[in-house]
């Protein structure tokens, strides 16, 4: 989750196929806040192992428009 700002979904898509580059487009799911001041991202994934888990995680906590991870 983070700003509405446009640039939101892209950033995590990279972020995400980055350690997981066989998701298919089809995965990205976005959900704008009731006054669309907020973005939720979601992109559903098989994860390989509990690494690839946690660096996805690391890299999604790390970027300054990403607000919160699930």
């Amino acid at each position: 989750m983070g700003p509405d700002d446009g640039q939101l979904p892209g950033v995590v898509w990279n972020i995400v196929t980055r350690h997981a580059p066989e998701t298919p487009d089809r995965a990205i799911r976005t959900n704008s806040s009731r006054r669309g001041r907020f973005l939720s991202v979601t992109i559903t994934i098989t994860a390989h192992s509990r690494e690839q888990l946690e660096a996805i995680y690391a890299e999604l906590n790390a970027h300054k428009g990403v607000l919160a991870t699930l």
